[in-house]
């Protein structure tokens, strides 16, 4: 089955669609149920003590799998998260992370993810996270 959009697509959406984050965050790479993107990291995306903050990651991780996910069904605006569990292993200086977000399994109702988020301090990933998506019916 082909993809349903393209990188240029995703971005555009993002951007006209998502503008609170089409600005911060870009993606690099696409195949079939895996996606690879960029957030920029800048004062606003920082907690006291000089680390990305955990909201920030989160909005990476669940922005990727959201990507992965339209790439697949189209630009459906209501596939929305059900549920989130993520794991913050190291703590990444200040700079731009780098997400590796992959589709486990796309159901008719449900779509299943995992993420792996990078920082360029580190070869291993700063966080890890499994996302629910609810898809949308068609035409949603």
């Amino acid at each position: 089955m082909p993809l349903s959009m393209s990188i240029d697509q995703l971005n555009e959406f993002m951007r006209v669609e998502f503008p609170q984050m089409g600005n911060s965050v870009e993606v690099l790479s696409l195949s079939h149920g895996s996606i690879e993107a960029r957030m920029k990291i800048g004062p606003e995306n920082l907690r006291p003590g000089g680390t990305v903050s955990g909201p920030a990651m989160f909005a990476l991780a669940d922005v990727s799998v959201y990507l992965a996910v339209l790439a697949i069904i189209g630009p459906q605006k209501l596939a929305v998260t059900t549920n989130c569990s993520i794991d913050f292993m190291r703590k990444p200086a200040p700079g731009d992370l780098r997400a590796e977000a992959q589709i486990l399994k796309m159901g008719r109702r449900l779509a299943v993810g995992d993420v792996l988020i990078y920082s360029s301090e580190f070869s291993e990933p700063v966080a890890r996270a499994s996302m629910t998506y609810s898809l949308p019916n068609s035409g949603g």
